[in-house]
Formats: structure tokens, sequence, C-alpha cells
């Protein structure tokens, strides 16, 4: 199939497509936004598909794909968030609970030393925190998959260094 016959066919299933996303996002925004990750997908993967008869479907298995992946994310940094707050608490004494400023600015020193790093550092750990996989990071940045972890324990191993003051056992 050539490229412009599988943009046409592709861009004659937009309507089942919006009916689709509709369906599992019940937001007409999200569901746009989901439309177009899947068309972009699509395209990016074209020569991938094999079977020209089969296009809808290929098409609807990314977007359910796509959409359980961000759902994941979503739902992991939620979680991660929560359990921040929660430990928070856990690790104060009780001479310490009522000192708010110390803890503004023990955050305020951990977000000056993760912007003091170099930015082929800090990219790949901002991403890792806020919930990326590795392989997602790698195809975002377009490096590869070890050059990903190995960034990110080095702005690990960086972060603990300069931060090993703060630390509380």
């Amino acid at each position: 199939m050539t490229a412009v016959e599988f943009n046409f066919q592709v861009s004659g299933l937009q309507d089942h497509l919006r009916n689709f996303a509709q369906s599992l996002t019940l937001s007409t925004d999200d569901s746009k936004d989901l439309v177009q990750d899947t068309i972009l997908k699509a395209f990016r993967y074209r020569e991938k598909f094999v079977d020209p008869a089969n296009l809808k479907a290929w098409l609807f298995t990314i977007m359910k794909n796509t959409f359980i992946n961000d759902y994941r994310r979503k739902k992991r940094s939620n979680v991660v968030a929560e359990n921040a707050v929660q430990f928070q608490y856990l690790n104060f004494s009780d001479r310490n609970a009522n000192v708010g400023g110390e803890e503004r600015m023990n955050l305020q020193v951990i977000k000056n030393a993760i912007n003091a790093l170099e930015d082929e550092l800090k990219s790949p750990f901002e991403m890792h925190v806020a919930g990326y996989k590795y392989k997602e990071i790698a195809e975002k940045l377009i490096i590869p998959i070890g050059t990903v972890k190995s960034r990110i324990f080095a702005a690990r191993k960086i972060l603990a260094a300069e931060l090993k003051e703060y630390a509380t056992y």
C-alpha cells in the first residue's frame, strides 16, 4: 500500500476513530487528543502495517493501547504524588512537625539541585520522575534506551551526593 493510499484510508476512518475515542475518554477534548495521537502513531509506524483489509482494527488497537498507556501513566503519577504527601507526614516527629519553613527550604534545595543538572541528565530524570517508561523517554529524546538508563542513574548519583546532608534516615 502506498503512502497516499494509506493516508486516504486513514482519513476515511476518522469518524469511526472519533466515536471510539469518545467512548473511551468520555471527554470531547481528550477524545480529539487521542484521535490525533492515534493518527500520528499510525503514520509513524505505517511500514509495520501489513494487511490492508484490517486497517480499522489496527487503528483501533493503536488507540486502545494509547489510551491504556496514558491512563496508567496518569494513575502512576497520581499515586506517586499521593504517597509523597502520606510519607511527608510519616517522616515528621513531634518536635519538628510544626516547622513549615524548613520543609519549604528543603524542597527548594531539591528543586535547585535538579535544575543545576546538565540538560542531558535533567531531561530524562524529570521524565522518569513524571512517570514515563525508559522506552518512552528514549523515543521522545531520540536516544538509545541504555543511554536513558545511564543518564537517570548518573542524575540520581549526583543528586544523592549533593543532597546527602538533607537525608533523614
